[in-house]
């Protein structure tokens, strides 16, 4: 499933079954991605490369980080940063829901860093539940705002016209909101997304059996007094979703990748982090497991994922179509 244009799509976004930094330490003993394979299998053009490099970070680091290093990342928010003539757009980098940036893009931010582009990323949706680790908790309305914020403010900081954005998650679901009702469809070039959770999720039937156990919506007005607004927002069907996408995908402006796995557990069915192409728009959908048919990465394991990370880089490099990723250094399962 690789093609751009007019694409059917099928569910919705889900809260997340479980805490980012459980997830991470249960894939110890799957993660196959080292550090150096990772930078290997994405490494840009030595000549390219700044004199400092920026050591890519693996699952070990990811786990680090996510506990001890929340607001910063190897290779990000170097605001003196001076984009190139052959990476023009400054890249924003945007994490997953119970996730950070510290975290989510421990391997991603050096190694863009480390291609010679200039690599932003920040925390979003974080509350007093959040220990100042886990984010996109909060309204998702207001997650954009934040990021329509930090945008203008790289914008100012590097003099680019535009930014391009990368976003894991409901970190590639929440910039929609932002390109499309707070003006981000003229500051957006490329907007890639791992795993977004377009559209909600089912989060594998058990949102219908909430459904069906809570009719009149009590969790859900529980979850907003609780001030976890984005985790309901995120179920397919929610009032959020259906205003979101209710008037079509896409807008004009950006060009859209959507990198899926077909053994996302948290965005379910997998389909529903694909995009429709509204007319005057470009959208890519990408299913790894057509290309590397035995990748076995899971939703969240995307950020390490070779074949995906591979992706990334052609797409931010409005690199060739029918781009075909080197089937190795597979992310975790979960």
């Amino acid at each position: 499933m690789f093609f751009r244009g007019k694409n059917s799509r099928h569910a919705r976004p889900r809260r997340l079954p479980r805490a980012a930094a459980v997830g991470l330490a249960l894939a110890l003993a799957t993660v196959t991605a080292t550090p150096s394979a990772l930078a290997g299998s994405v490494a840009g053009d030595a000549d390219s490369v700044p004199a400092e490099t920026y050591p890519v970070g693996g699952l070990s680091t990811a786990v680090h980080n996510m506990l001890y290093s929340p607001n910063a990342v190897a290779g990000a928010n170097d605001w003196d940063c001076e984009p190139s003539p052959e990476h023009p757009e400054p890249v924003v980098l945007v994490p997953a829901t119970l996730s950070n940036m510290g975290g989510n893009w421990a391997a991603l931010s050096p190694m863009l860093a480390n291609a010679g582009y200039c690599v932003y990323s920040f925390n979003y949706g974080m509350n007093g539940l959040s220990l100042g680790r886990f984010g996109g908790l909060t309204d998702i309305s207001g997650s954009a705002r934040t990021m329509s914020e930090f945008v203008d403010r790289v914008l100012a900081a590097t003099g680019a016209e535009k930014v391009d954005v990368v976003g894991h998650s409901q970190g590639g679901m929440m910039p929609h909101y932002y390109v499309k009702r707070l003006g981000g469809a003229d500051t957006v070039d490329d907007f890639v997304a791992l795993a977004p959770s377009n559209h909600g999720t089912t989060s594998a039937g058990l949102l219908h059996l909430r459904d069906f156990i809570d009719p009149f919506g009590i969790i859900d007005v529980l979850l907003t007094r609780l001030d976890l607004a984005g985790l309901a927002q995120q179920a397919e069907g929610s009032r959020f979703q259906t205003a979101l996408f209710g008037d079509g995908d896409t807008v004009p402006g950006p060009h859209y990748t959507v990198i899926q796995t077909r053994n996302d557990k948290v965005v379910t069915p997998y389909t529903n982090a694909f995009l429709d192409a509204e007319p005057g728009t470009e959208v890519t959908n990408i299913l790894l497991q057509d290309q590397c048919p035995n990748d076995p990465v899971g939703h969240m394991g995307l950020f390490l994922d070779g074949p995906a990370l591979q992706h990334v880089i052609n797409a931010l490099g409005d690199g060739p179509a029918d781009f075909r990723p080197s089937c190795t250094d597979y992310g975790p399962r979960f």
